[in-house]
């Protein structure tokens, strides 16, 4: 067999790129624990927002301009800071300030506080990956089910880990994977659990409050009721000590509703 020519061997080498981004910051210690980490084997990018834009969902700035500042660390170029959403960091990254780099894959994380059940809909950190799922790049969004506990290595290796077999294997048009990390050192995770998004909810209520002006603001308050019971959800998952890994769409259609609808004789 003929041995491969200096530019085939260059090819072959060449390292994957990969976007990272999330929502609580670009100087946030998860994001900052996974880009160590996954520079170990691949080109990292950071398109992140300048200041903390958690539940923030996947909103984009329509209405106002949106500055980007080059970042560098040790001398060496880091990514963008953008003063805007999660959703706006990746759209502006790929379609503009990055206009000419083809991204293998999106990494969003690692968020400071579990994205599951229904804080899947309110999270920048997974709003982040599923703009870049819809811009056609491969996506994984990564939390730590904790807001208090800083340990982010078990999460940054578990990322690398599912990085490269995303890359190897793929996923479908439209498909993303949302995973949660127990709040535990790594030899106390009992394992992984493919699951599916909770229905746990929150309990929650607007605090009225007066300011020096005397006049009255509003602060969102509340805890997180878990009603899930079985480890295939992914917030009782992790709670049980397990990574939990979901795969999740954009497609937001009910389609057990469609034929039902269809029986409502609405254009009658």
């Amino acid at each position: 067999m003929p041995k491969a020519t200096k530019k085939e061997t260059k090819k072959k080498s060449k390292k994957p790129l990969i976007l990272i981004s999330n929502d609580d910051g670009i100087e946030a210690k998860g994001l900052n624990t996974l880009v160590k980490e996954i520079s170990k084997f691949a080109e990292v990018i950071v398109a992140a927002p300048h200041t903390q834009q958690s539940g923030q969902g996947h909103a984009l700035t329509v209405s106002n301009p949106i500055r980007a500042t080059e970042i560098y660390k040790n001398k060496k170029f880091f990514g963008y800071a953008v003063e805007g959403t999660p959703a706006d960091c990746v759209k502006l990254g790929v379609k503009e300030l990055m206009k000419n780099r083809k991204f293998d894959l999106c990494i969003s994380g690692i968020n400071h506080g579990a994205n599951t059940a229904i804080n899947i809909i309110y999270s920048g950190t997974v709003s982040a990956a599923t703009e870049a799922t819809i811009l056609g790049i491969p996506s994984i969004a990564v939390s730590l089910g904790s807001f208090t506990f800083l340990d982010f290595e078990p999460a940054a290796k578990f990322a690398a880990k599912m990085a490269k077999l995303v890359l190897k294997k793929g996923l479908p048009k439209g498909t993303l994977l949302n995973v949660n990390l127990p709040p535990v050192p790594q030899n106390k995770i009992k394992g992984v659990l493919v699951t599916k998004q909770g229905k746990s909810d929150w309990d929650d209520f607007y605090d009225k409050r007066i300011d020096p002006n005397k006049k009255p603001y509003y602060w969102l308050v509340g805890d997180h009721v878990l009603s899930d019971k079985t480890n295939d959800l992914d917030h009782k998952a992790i709670m049980e000590g397990y990574i939990s890994i979901t795969p999740i769409h954009y497609d937001l259609t009910d389609y057990k509703m469609l034929d039902e609808l269809s029986e409502w004789n609405i254009r009658k």
